[in-house]
Formats: C-alpha cells, structure tokens, sequence
C-alpha cells in the first residue's frame, strides 16, 4: 500500500478542524479563527500530528492561490467607484499613516529602514475575511462604520499588487535572484500589465463561448484553468504565484460572468482558504511565545493601539462622529490574510529573521483571535469615551434645525435615511405628517439638507440626542435601520424616555422579534417575513383570488403576531380563515382618481354592472357613507368606492376609476397601488 504524505496530512487536518470549527460557530466566532487554532494544534510546533514542513508549504501555496482569486473575483471597481471618495483618501490615508507610524516605532528601536518600512506595510493591512464575517454576522455592514470599514478594506486589497512589485525591492533584489532592482520592476509592471489588458480583451470573448456550450463542468474548469494559468504567467517571471491569480480574479469580475465565476469558485475558495488559515496556525512556534510572553502581548497590544489611533484620525478627516471613527478604527486593528502573503514572500528575501518572523506570526494570529471580541466591545467603548471627552453627538445639526425640532409635536423620528427611511418620509410628507429624520452619515445628511429635509446628524441610541427631536411629544419612532445592536439600543432607550411613544422597528431576522418586543418595541417587522407575505399576495392574486380577500389573510398572519412562521400552529387561519379563498365573488375598495373615467358620472350613467359585471354597494365621501347611491350622486375624486364582483369583473371595474394613460389604452393588471383602510364596518355586509 503506498503512502501518501500529502493525503494522509490533508485527512488529519480536515478532521481535526471539523470539531474546532463548530465550536467556534457556536461561541459565534469566526470560523477563521478556528482555521487558526487548528494549525497551531496540529501543527509541527504543537501536537506535530503534522510534522513536514513541506507539505505545510505546499498547502499554503494552495490556499493562498484560490483565496487570492476568489478575493479579486469579489471585488467590483465600479463598487470601488460608487464609494469613491472614502476608498481613496479613507483607505490612502489610513494605508500612509500606519505604515508611517509602524515604521518610525521600529525604526526608534533600531530595526533597518528597510525593515522598518516592511513592517509597516504588514501592520498597516487589516484582514478582510474576519471583518466582513463578524459584521455581516451582526448585521452592520450597511450601517456608518460598516461602509467606512468596507471603503478601506477595498483599498487594502488593491493595494496587493503593487506591494508585491515593492517588497523585493526592499529587500534589494538581492536574496533570490541577480536581477537588478530595475529590471525587477520593470519586469514585474510589463508582466502585470500584459495580464490585465490580454485578460480584458480575451476573457470575455473565451468565456462567452464557453457559456454558449451551456455546460457547467466546462465553464467551471475554464474559469479555474483562467485563475491557475495566470498563476503559473506570474511565478514563470519570478513573481508571485498569488499576485496572477488575484489578477485573474479582477479581470474575471469585470465582465458580464463574474457572478457565475465567483459562485462556481466558492466552494473551492471556502475549502482552500481554511487550508490556508490552519497553514498560518502551524507555523506558529508555541515555544517561542511561550518564551517571550511579555514581548508576543506588548506587540499586539501595539499593533492595535498604532492602527487603532491612526484609523480613528482618519475616518475623523472623513468627517465621521466620534463614536463612528473609534467603532471603524478598532475593526481594522488587526493583520491581514494578505500580510501573512506578503510574509511569505519576503521571508526567502532577508527581509525577517527567525525570530522576527515568529514575533510576527505571534502578534497577528493574536490579533486575529482578539478581533471578535473587539468589535463586540467597540461600541460601548466608544460610547466611553465619548461621554469622558464630553462631545456632543448631535453637534453637526444646525441651529435652525434644532430649533424647528423643538416646536415639533405629534411628530415621527425617523431614524436612519436609506430606502426605507426615504419612502417613509416621502409618504409622510404627502400626508402633511410632521417628522425628523436622525442619521448617522454625514454626507446623506448634507444631500437630505439640500433637499430641504428636517434631518439631524446624531446617533439614535443616545437620550440627549432623541431629547432634541422630542421624543417626549412624538407620537411614533421608526428605526428603518439594519443594525440589530443599535437597535436593540434605540428602542430601550425611547421607551424609558416616553412610555406612551409607538415604537416601530424594522429589522432583518425573525429572531430578533422577541427581544427587540421584551425591550419595548410596539411592532417590529423583519424584513424576511414581509417579503414571505409579498410573495403569497402575489401567487393569490395570480391566480384570481380578490384583493380584499389576500388582504385578510395579511392582517390575519399579522394579528398572530407572526406566529405561523415562528412554529405556533394556527388552525383556524389553515382551515377557517382559508376556507373562502375558494369563492368566486369578492369586494374591493377602490380610490377614485382625478382624470378617471368616473368622475362626474354615477354607477348608472357609468354602466358599471354592464360593462365589467362589477356592482357598487355604497361610496365613502370623507366621513359620509352613500349606500346604494341614486341617480344624483356624481363621484368625486377622493371617493372610497365599494364594489362586488367576480375577480376579473372587479380588476376591469377598478380601471374606470383610476387616472386614465395620456396615450393608448391602460391594460388590464392586478391593482399594486396603496388603497385607503376599509370603509366603516357594515359597507358590503
């Protein structure tokens, strides 16, 4: 029987890693750091159940080939474009300063300017996979630090190429090949610059026939035989086997198949890049930390304040809050996957000693395993911090504005200004519905104010802040928001200000409804079960089922509380509330429009029943009730109509009393506009 070292290695880490990683899912942390735990415990410095340097290697190389792939296929340079000004300066700067701060610290110590400046570009990269992990796990990427932590981190990762063409000439070109600096450089800039323009005009041609073949297993190997070969171009030149294969990914994402590409490429980046983490947790020496305990801690912590301080000044340029600029900052205080790449290829080059190289390996896996529990902390922190230095969170709201929220009564806060945040003000300024908006964004709010919005910057979670908006006189605060943690914040805080406030809260998850109700708010709608809601309305109306009657079943889920889809068995709504869906004649509520054929006319004039097979039953003229109306009756616009019909027979009457197209005629469709609530009880018993 043969032996297969790299099999039998591969079998012991597949195996060891599965425990590890369910733990860490259950203790909700990244799986990245279980990757981590498991290198370091099988590793060659650990129970060395994997003892051959090689084969650790050759997984890493791996690992970093898919991994670098993958990222460069998720990244989108017309998402690099719409962030635009907080992608360049936010991650220029931040890139800059650390590498300024980190290099001056190690050159104040003695360490080469070289190295010094080496390490700074390590210290300064900040790891993608785990920030994007631990805030999409918390439901935070769409919130103020989010968008900030994303601009940044795209930065970082465009930052790879030309680091890679860098760090040999650090090193002075000197360690692994005769080529001078120059020609180094110039190869490096020809090679890279032949791949990105062959790639752009080739790729998509190669590809489109591909896609045409209609085969999956072809398209698949294709977009692999893409990643590896360029792979190959690189390292054939003396770079980087990542560096051509992150290039790869790029050229692949801009065209028209990146989608494809990257959901075919998933399940090989997601296996290949747990290789890679367990790969950086073996080449962890526990001796070393062991023995110098003090000197392992002392850089992490220093690696994290550096960047921390640093970030927190830039996002500060940014024109971010306080609480905002600390909460991005500690995000990023980390080292990245890319550092342990561009380790890996200064290694060979004289850039580390042993022992520098294990300090690094030392400091970033800690921080790696610290980072978690740093964003879960951050928030109170800032907030911290903050209240000690006394700023003020609603500073940046003009005096004019603050004072028009003072005279504020009956109002609604509206917290956060995305989709959600707009749509409800639009309508509440239709309906003459006093309301002040609460953001967190400083450019959102400076391009609401330009379009004369009454919005505040400050954040939600904070009692001073909802005081300026008067949340003691509102009659209701929404958080059209997607941050579960803030959230939970905000709805405590407003109800222990105004007992009597309506408090309603969108959120994403099921699961969030009950503590977010235990914390007081009056509805809470998660977004995956309105969507469930939308769809059945749908497939109900496709096939005939009246409006009124879809609605019923709405309101009917609604008033259990969303209970059906929490597990709760609700006969009577599966048997009792269903059981008329079979009806063939239904009753709808129709709003007469201006323009429409109905205005002026009466259901006899109309010939209503005639034309569609449609009857109206009574009319509702604000608060007046017309049953039966008589040949004096005219419709007016505004007018609540209450027809009964057939469900074709109601859509063909509903047309007569919407706004008539200013050309051709308008189809006939089920109606999707906002109707007015039912008539008064007893209308069309």
């Amino acid at each position: 029987m043969h032996d297969i070292p790299l099999l039998r290695d591969l079998v012991i880490l597949v195996v060891v890693a599965i425990p590890v990683v369910v733990l860490a899912h259950r203790l909700k942390v990244p799986t990245v750091v279980g990757f981590l735990l498991t290198g370091i415990a099988i590793g060659p410095h650990g129970l060395a159940l994997i003892g051959q340097p090689e084969s650790v290697s050759e997984l890493a190389e791996i690992g970093v080939v898919l991994l670098l792939f993958a990222i460069g296929l998720e990244l989108s340079l017309s998402r690099i474009i719409k962030l635009g000004r907080l992608v360049l300066i936010g991650g220029g700067l931040q890139m800059v300063g650390t590498i300024a701060v980190i290099a001056l610290a190690a050159w104040l110590v003695s360490v080469p300017t070289n190295q010094a400046v080496f390490f700074g570009i390590l210290g300064a990269l900040s790891s993608t996979a785990i920030v994007l992990k631990v805030y999409n796990d918390r439901g935070e990427l769409d919130t103020p630090q989010g968008r900030v932590v994303i601009a940044i981190l795209l930065f970082q990762d465009l930052c790879v190429v030309p680091l890679m063409i860098f760090v040999p000439l650090l090193a002075g070109g000197s360690a692994t090949t005769a080529q001078p600096p120059a020609l180094q450089i110039a190869i490096s800039l020809v090679v890279t610059t032949a791949l990105v323009l062959v790639g752009r005009l080739a790729v998509p041609k190669v590809l489109e026939r591909v896609a045409a073949l209609r085969n999956r297993e072809i398209f698949t190997l294709c977009i692999v035989v893409i990643g590896l070969g360029a792979a190959y171009v690189t390292a054939s030149f003396g770079l980087s086997l990542a560096l051509g294969a992150f290039i790869a990914g790029l050229v692949i994402s801009e065209s028209e198949y990146g989608v494809q590409a990257l959901s075919d490429i998933l399940p090989f980046r997601d296996t290949f890049s747990g290789i890679f983490f367990t790969s950086v947790g073996m080449l962890l020496d526990i001796g070393y930390v062991a023995a110098h305990p003090v000197l392992v801690v002392g850089a992490t912590f220093a690696l994290i304040a550096f960047k921390a301080i640093t970030a927190t000044g830039v996002v500060r340029v940014l024109r971010r809050s306080l609480p905002v600029s600390i909460v991005s900052a500690l995000a990023l205080a980390q080292a990245g996957e890319f550092s342990f790449i561009l380790a890996a290829v200064a290694q060979p080059l004289g850039l580390f000693t042993e022992s520098t190289y294990q300090l690094f390996l030392g400091t970033s896996v800690l921080s790696m395993l610290a980072t978690p529990f740093i964003i879960q902390a951050s928030g109170p922190f800032a907030r911290w911090v903050q209240s000690r230095l006394g700023h003020e969170p609603a500073s940046m709201g003009r005096a004019s504005e603050l004072e028009m929220a003072k005279d504020l009564l009956d109002h609604v806060i509206i917290v956060g200004y995305g989709l959600n945040g707009r749509n409800l003000a639009r309508v509440l300024k239709g309906a003459e519905i006093p309301y002040v908006i609460l953001e967190q964004n400083g450019q959102v709010v400076r391009q609401a104010r330009l379009n004369r919005e009454p919005i505040l910057f400050g954040d939600a979670t904070r009692a001073e802040v909802l005081e300026k908006v008067g949340i003691e006189r509102a009659r209701a605060i929404v958080f059209a928001i997607s941050a579960p943690a803030e959230e939970r914040r905000g709805v405590a805080v407003a109800r222990h200000l105004n007992p009597k406030v309506w408090i309603i809260v969108r959120t994403r998850y099921l699961r969030e409804m009950e503590e977010l109700s235990a914390l007081g708010a009056d509805q809470v709608i998660p977004e995956e079960f309105e969507t469930s809601l939308e769809i059945f309305s749908r497939v109900l109306r496709l096939y005939g089922v009246p409006s009124n009657s879809i609605r019923r079943e709405v309101d009917a889920v609604r008033g259990e509380h969303y209970g059906m889809l929490r597990g709760v068995s609700l006969p009577s709504l599966k048997l009792d509330a269903l059981r008329h869906l079979g009806l063939k004649v239904g009753m709808e509520s129709i709003e007469v429009e201006e323009g429409s054929e109905a205005v002026g006319e009466n259901p006899m004039t109309l010939t209503l029943r005639t034309r569609t097979g449609c009857s109206v039953v009574a009319a509702l003229r604000g608060t007046e009730v017309f049953y039966a109306p008589d040949r004096e009756f005219r419709f007016q616009p505004k007018d609540v109509v209450v027809v009964v019909g057939k469900a074709d027979a109601l859509e063909a009457g509903s047309i007569m009393f919407r706004k008539r197209p200013a050309e051709g005629p308008r189809p006939v469709r089920p109606s999707g506009s906002l109707r007015l609530a039912n008539p008064q009880p007893g209308i069309g018993d």
